[in-house]
């Protein structure tokens, strides 16, 4: 996947890259510098390598909402066959920020459902900057209980800043259209595997993210709210976001302890917005993995088991 967006603290590796595409102009001269081009090559992995293992909180949000990032569209591309999309609530209409519908993954049926953003200017309208409005979430609400209907496995895919707060949407039940989602997802017969690739933003990530397994790419976020908007409410200040990312602690890193996921999945070295066929090769393996034990459990024990696992987030503090 080509990178036509480099983030800030990448740009030691791409001033190396550029060198590296000098001199292979060079080779095509004549000269032998087969070696150094080698060698240019090996300190750009390495690099990278250093880079991306030790980034700070903030830097793995603004991964995390990399541009060439794969969304669930990508994902949907190079995991799953047979992939025909469903539309609308039945209510009011069809919410482009959600995408899903009937697949098959590794030849079983299942239903699929994520965030969709975009790329370019029109995509991103069009899309809405993958914050869906209430419809978009009751048609994701009205696909899980066609999938429980025909005991079909719910994949999803969260990747979103939040709901979208427009007037309209609140118009329209945004909360409740949320606060049905979590209910309905808690009771739902049919195993539910949730796959956060990039933001997990509020109760417009956690809509279609109970279930049974929670799985993270290495490099996404999950919080209550972006760091921007923390550091807004706590300091009256939006340009704090690295401060109040600090305090989020929003990485995989920092969610697993909490228990809130249950697996952290590797990225490609330089993030998933490098290699989308490597991240959805990983992803697909945990998806798989997990997909398998799940349907070992009955349907009372996968209801049991997912009502626990939230159960368990809960603390009480004196």
């Amino acid at each position: 996947m080509a990178n036509n967006f480099n983030l800030e603290f990448e740009k030691p590796i791409v001033e190396l890259e550029k060198k590296i595409e000098e001199l292979s102009m060079l080779a095509l001269d004549g000269l032998d510098i087969a070696a150094d081009v080698s060698a240019l090559e090996g300190r750009v992995e390495q690099m990278r390598a250093d880079i991306f293992s030790g980034l700070s909180r903030w830097q793995t949000a603004q991964v995390a909402r990399h541009i060439n990032r794969p969304f669930t569209l990508d994902y949907i591309n190079h995991m799953f066959t047979d992939f025909t999309e469903l539309h609308g609530d039945r209510n009011f209409g069809d919410d482009h920020a959600i995408v899903g519908g009937l697949a098959r993954f590794n030849d079983q049926p299942v239903m699929v459902i994520g965030h969709q953003k975009g790329r370019d200017t029109k995509e991103k309208v069009y899309r809405n900057f993958g914050m869906p409005n209430p419809e978009g979430y009751r048609k994701a609400l009205r696909l899980m209980q066609m999938a429980e209907q025909f005991k079909l496995p719910v994949i999803t895919f969260v990747d979103t800043p939040g709901a979208y707060p427009g007037i309209g949407a609140e118009e329209r039940g945004q909360a409740e259209a949320i606060a049905r989602n979590l209910r309905e997802m808690a009771s739902l017969r049919t195993p539910i595997i949730v796959c956060i690739t990039g933001e997990g933003g509020s109760g417009g990530a956690l809509a279609i993210a109970v279930g049974d397994r929670i799985l993270m790419l290495e490099h996404s976020v999950y919080a209550v709210i972006s760091p921007e908007g923390c550091a807004a409410i706590l300091w009256s200040d939006g340009t704090k976001g690295e401060q109040a990312a600090e305090a989020l602690k929003p990485t995989a890193q920092d969610i697993i302890k909490l228990g809130v996921i249950d697996e952290i999945v590797k990225e490609p070295i330089g993030g998933a917005h490098r290699d989308h066929e490597a991240t959805a090769r990983n992803m697909k393996e945990a998806i798989a993995r997990n997909l398998a034990e799940l349907s070992k459990l009955s349907e009372e024990e996968l209801v049991e088991g997912r009502y626990n696992k939230f159960r368990a987030m809960t603390r009480c503090l004196e």
